[in-house]
């Protein structure tokens, strides 16, 4: 059995090894690359009063599902070897409306860290939290804040418990204190509905 244990264990590493050096001499894909562009372009100011705005939203959901049609061909296609290129296609699905879109998220931003993208952490922690509550279940790492009609702003459901601080760091994704602390800064720019 411990002979077993090793064989799979060196496996992973080889397949982890393969993943990178595949990705060493792999250009970044132009046309992935501006579709991650466009997409944190249209997010970089996003201004509080924008959230409620319905022509923004409608505008900025309706660009997002065109980005996630050419990035599924892309990805469909075979287009995307990269780290960046995967990185990059992790945010466009996160930015979708489905469960599949959040899973497919978080599945390419894994391929983005075997690839050595170490900054895809937060982004693989981020879509699972927001691929777990899409299906009904509360995230664990803390990373998913809405403003709910009812209660204002939350990050609920939410179970903190499940995963550690200490967790939380390696994968950059900030403590439950300065999580408060954010939910704080939220609620006092957006007051809770009465």
């Amino acid at each position: 059995m411990l002979m077993m244990l090793m064989m799979l264990s060196g496996f992973g590493l080889a397949l982890s090894s393969a993943a990178q050096a595949q990705n060493a001499g792999s250009p970044d894909n132009a046309a992935m690359a501006a579709l991650f562009k466009a997409d944190q372009a249209v997010r970089a100011g996003i201004r509080p009063e924008q959230t409620v705005d319905r022509a923004f939203v409608t505008k900025m959901i309706a660009d997002d599902l065109q980005r996630r049609v050419a990035a599924r061909k892309l990805l469909e296609a075979e287009a995307l070897h990269s780290a960046e290129d995967y990185y990059a296609a992790a945010y466009i699905f996160q930015h979708g409306s489905t469960a599949d879109d959040y899973l497919l998220a978080h599945s390419l931003a894994l391929a983005a860290i075997a690839r050595g993208k170490a900054d895809a952490t937060w982004i693989a922690a981020a879509t699972l939290d927001r691929y777990l509550q899409k299906i009904g279940q509360k995230q664990i790492y803390g990373t998913q804040y809405i403003t709910a009609k009812a209660t204002g702003p939350t990050m609920e459901p939410y179970d903190p418990t499940i995963v550690p601080d200490s967790l939380r760091a390696a994968l950059g994704v900030p403590g439950r204190k300065e999580q408060e602390a954010r939910l704080q800064k939220m609620r006092a720019m957006v007051p809770t509905p009465k």
